[in-house]
């Protein structure tokens, strides 16, 4: 009985803080903020009730560090090798310029401040590191992870990580002396490119296979299991290195990025990405130390303006040694000119805290937070000005301008024989198109092919976020299900009112089932099949009708004359 009255009694601030977080989201949410600052807030409440033993618990700061390597897993998804060549240039580029601008910015405002030289240096680089795990969940939240400044903020947040390793050691090995940092570093490189070469190996030589065989068996929770495994097993490895754990999240992410179940592994790990954020968030709250604020509140607001005043300047400056145009220079400055979480961790460490100062160093970190908590708010306010000066413009010659979205237009649920003469339908117009096959057969011969696609079931709504739906104007369902149509009818129609449905059939009671629920049902007896759906989706799409006929009549002979082929061989 004790026992059982230990577990209840273990439950209960459990289900309290679960409790008080839902309560500041959807609180958040309705006064339009987002729900960061609503964990915040009830970090600093719990503070402030003296509660906070709750957010400094050992396993509590466990989970909040679990949700910074799985954010960083979730963006490592987005990252395969293709992706880091054809981003190479922010990455290694734009994102050296960014860190160095920002350093040598603050740098001298914290020499001004009264910081020696050598503090004021380490500080300034500690502070051009901006949060990732505010601004990917800020991304995500507005749908930008795929137009430019969304692409060139995650590139910088990358190269970010990696130089936050460095700047951690730099910083444990002060105690040391300058000697001892220069081969610190250096040993901290070797080490990261080799975890980098036996991630591109294990991409490649076992975790693919491995995961063709899971999907043969169809079973979500062994999915759930490797999604969870790779992600804590990466984090584990470099952290065995002497390497951050989010760094082996991130490349955890990267080898799932090169094989086809990127899209299923998202969906999988979004629940555990989102709760375990929530934990961080509340965790740096709770951290804020309450009685520097009280006493040097002035300081912590000028120290929190001039750090995003500095950043957005000096964001906006080497966005601009890129070629950015002003209006995007702008909305990149506001979105990365808060705080890095890691901050906390390296303002934490004793010989940091001699460096620049006990005092100094809670107003930073307190100064952080306040950062942290108005990203929301400067990001939207970047946003609105660069809108302001872009209609000023009247979108002229603007880069970052005219692709609100880079994803292909179409998705194409199910990559049997009609599937596959539509993707060659749009290939041959230079249209892009993504593709989901639950089959895992017929997912390996069609990538083997040539095709583009994925594994998953559209039928699960939470694998739509993660093949970016809202970017879509078309969506093709191949083999549909009725009964499975429509109930999701109502909810995709909410979700994504401006798509497209199309739907094949081959019965003409089918084709007015699907009319009747908003799904344009094309009735397919052609050959090869697919022809008459091709022919539907392209005159969607706006293609010329003269082009459209020229190319089904080729398709037509060509089925023709291998029929004919094989009618004379049988002979």
């Amino acid at each position: 009985m004790d026992e059982a009255h230990r577990v209840l009694d273990a439950l209960v601030p459990v289900i309290v803080l679960l409790l008080l977080g839902v309560v500041a989201a959807v609180g958040s949410r309705a006064l339009r903020l987002s729900p960061i600052v609503g964990y915040l807030v009830l970090g600093v409440g719990l503070h402030a009730a003296g509660l906070s033993f709750v957010g400094r618990s050992p396993t509590f700061a466990i989970l909040a560090e679990l949700g910074v390597v799985f954010l960083l897993f979730d963006i490592g998804l987005h990252f395969s090798l293709a992706h880091v060549r054809e981003q190479a240039r922010d990455i290694f580029g734009f994102g050296p310029v960014q860190v160095l601008a920002g350093t040598a910015g603050l740098g001298v405002l914290g020499w001004l401040a009264g910081l020696s030289p050598g503090a004021a240096a380490f500080t300034g680089a500690t502070l051009a590191l901006s949060s990732t795990a505010v601004v990917a969940r800020l991304l995500a939240e507005r749908h930008q992870e795929n137009c430019p400044v969304g692409l060139t903020a995650t590139a910088i947040l990358i190269f970010q990580d990696v130089a936050a390793i460095f700047l951690l050691i730099i910083a444990q090995a002060l105690d040391g002396g300058a000697a001892g940092v220069l081969p610190a570093a250096g040993l901290a490189l070797v080490k990261a490119a080799a975890a980098f070469g036996v991630a591109v190996g294990l991409a490649r030589l076992v975790v693919r296979p491995v995961f063709d065989l899971v999907a043969r068996g169809r079973n979500e929770e062994v999915f759930t299991g490797m999604a969870l495994l790779v992600a804590l097993a990466a984090g584990w490895a470099t952290g065995q290195m002497g390497l951050s754990l989010t760094l082996g999240a991130f490349l955890g992410g990267m080898i799932i990025a090169e094989t086809p179940y990127r899209a299923v592994i998202q969906a999988e790990i979004k629940p555990f990405r989102n709760l375990l954020l929530s934990f961080f968030f509340i965790s740096v709250g709770v951290s804020l130390d309450l009685g520097v604020l009280g006493r040097l509140w002035p300081a912590v607001l000028g120290v929190a303006v001039a750090m995003v005043a500095a950043k957005v300047l000096t964001n906006a400056a080497a966005s601009l040694v890129f070629r950015w145009s002003v209006p995007g220079s702008t909305q990149l400055g506001f979105l990365l000119s808060q705080g890095s979480e890691f901050a906390f961790v390296v303002l934490s460490l004793a010989p940091v805290r001699t460096l620049v100062g006990e005092a100094q160093a809670s107003v930073l970190v307190a100064a952080v937070a306040l950062s942290l908590a108005a990203t929301p708010t400067l990001a939207e306010a970047g946003r609105s000005l660069a809108g302001r000066m872009r209609a000023r413009q009247k979108r002229t010659a603007d880069p970052e301008l005219q692709p609100t979205s880079t994803l292909d237009p179409v998705m194409i649920v199910g990559m049997g024989r009609a599937g596959r003469t539509l993707a060659d339908a749009l290939g041959e117009f230079r249209i892009g198109y993504a593709a989901v096959e639950g089959d895992q057969r017929r997912l390996a011969e069609a990538t083997a092919d040539g095709y583009h696609a994925s594994f998953g079931d559209m039928a699960d709504p939470r694998l739509w976020e993660p093949v970016a739906m809202h970017g879509r104007q078309v969506i093709v369902i191949t083999e549909p299900r009725f009964e499975v149509s429509s109930e999701l009818m109502p909810v995709a129609q909410a979700l994504y009112p401006s798509l497209h449905r199309f739907a094949v059939v081959q019965d003409p009671a089918d084709e007015a089932r699907f009319a009747a629920i908003g799904i344009r049902a094309v009735l397919d007896a052609s050959m090869p099949p697919g022809l008459s759906l091709a022919e539907a989706v392209l005159r969607q799409l706006g293609v010329e009708p003269d082009a459209i006929l020229a190319w089904t009549r080729q398709q037509r002979q060509r089925t023709l004359g291998r029929t004919g082929e094989m009618l004379v061989a049988a002979e």
